[in-house]
């Protein structure tokens, strides 16, 4: 061995010989896992959570091209053709719009990090999970925050809005269009204008709701608005939509500090994204692929047509409301002006453990559905009829499996 290190020494001279004594002196500790030699496998299930949801064909043949450098000419042509997709999806004219790098929570932290300061007062609808995860991260940014608190299943009303508004005045309300956690869908219309006559911007999320609920942005003063591409738009998980209206971004540009986030500022976000009309500067590598598919998952929507869409989740949904009541199941959202088109939650029948209703879907009939999340959970599961997994026929499938697992799961008849 010493003879091997002397002839590379003198092989390699100076400069190499600490790498050689290095490798001589270390051993792999950990051995190449077995599991990694063998092939990936997925099963080919029906994905009827509230998300993910299954790709369309387009999507998920988009997501097989080779990438491309993220900072190339006909990479921005991507992303440009991106920003006028989620200009029509969110029914806005704001010049900045994007996606961002994450999931739908990674554009909550982008609008919180980039519209709050330490100090700022903050109004939160605290109505499901999502109303708690936005209280947690502005409390987290040093904001004053407001929760107001509703029991899972519950929506806001304007007049007690503008109650929250008087008392707090705050710089900044947060409200869930579409509550996934609890299958309630929150009205918009009215409560931009009642935030503007208190000097206050509105932040919305439509994760679980764009594309398969009406939603109109810039007529309904929405100051920032943003959702997820896993859900409707029938897209891999990993990349957000975002918008900002001109009032957002005055706030933004009267910071008195920077974001906390490197990755999340937003005008290095905008400028990356070409929506300042600088040039482009390097901000972070973005998920290429993901991209790809999200620019399809867009082109899909708008070849269908915004309207189509409403319309094709309005009905599967009543189809399946009508279904699972025939089952002798309770719709958890009672108000069906309130119920959200694209995921339902049903209460867990008395007796059942609902954990054992989801495996029994999942294992008999190769369908996902989902149990509670948050506040909701253990009681409720729900269903999700998201994008091109919105059909009569889909329905027809989770009932029938429902019916099965009522009829074969055990029951406390207590």
């Amino acid at each position: 061995m010493f003879r091997v290190l002397a002839k590379a020494r003198a092989a390699l001279g100076p400069r190499q010989v600490g790498r050689v004594q290095t490798m001589a002196s270390h051993r792999l500790l950990v051995p190449p896992p077995e599991a990694l030699r063998r092939p990936l496998s997925i099963p080919d299930r029906l994905l009827l959570t509230p998300g993910p949801s299954n790709l369309a064909p387009r999507v998920l043949e988009a997501g097989g091209m080779q990438a491309i450098g993220h900072m190339t000419k006909e990479m921005y042509q991507v992303m440009d053709e991106i920003k006028q997709g989620i200009q029509y999806a969110f029914q806005t004219q704001n010049p900045i719009t994007l996606a961002v790098s994450g999931s739908g929570n990674c554009a909550l932290e982008v609008a919180l990090f980039n519209l709050l300061e330490p100090g700022d007062s903050f109004l939160v609808g605290t109505n499901g999970m999502w109303g708690q995860r936005a209280l947690e991260i502005g409390e987290r940014i040093g904001a004053r925050v407001h929760p107001m608190i509703k029991e899972p299943g519950g929506h806001y009303t304007l007049q007690e809005v503008e109650e929250g508004l008087t008392r707090h005045k705050p710089v900044l309300l947060f409200l869930t269009h579409s509550e996934s956690s609890t299958g309630v869908m929150q009205p918009l219309d009215g409560y931009g204008q009642l935030c503007h006559r208190h000097q206050c911007l509105l932040l919305v999320d439509c994760v679980a709701s764009l594309g398969g609920v009406p939603i109109y942005m810039d007529q309904q003063g929405i100051d920032v608005l943003y959702s997820g591409s896993q859900k409707v738009l029938n897209c891999p998980p990993g990349t957000s939509l975002i918008s900002f209206s001109s009032k957002a971004k005055q706030k933004i540009d009267a910071r008195r500090t920077k974001p906390f986030s490197v990755l999340m500022d937003l005008k290095c976000l905008a400028n990356f994204w070409g929506c300042d009309n600088k040039p482009r500067e390097y901000h972070h590598t973005t998920p290429v692929i993901g991209l790809y598919s999200l620019r399809e998952s867009l082109a899909l929507l708008v070849e269908q047509g915004l309207e189509s869409s409403w319309q094709r989740h309005r009905e599967a949904t009543a189809y399946l409301h009508g279904r699972l009541q025939e089952l002798g199941l309770q719709l958890f959202v009672r108000d069906p002006a309130l119920r959200l088109p694209t995921v339902t939650a049903v209460a867990v029948p008395a007796g059942y453990d609902w954990r054992d209703i989801v495996s029994y879907v999942q294992d008999h009939f190769n369908i996902e559905i989902s149990g509670g999340l948050g506040p909701s959970m253990g009681k409720v599961l729900r269903i999700g009829l998201l994008g091109c997994n919105a059909t009569r026929k889909n329905v027809d499938l989770v009932i029938e499996a429902l019916k099965q697992a009522l009829r074969h799961c055990p029951r406390n008849k207590l």
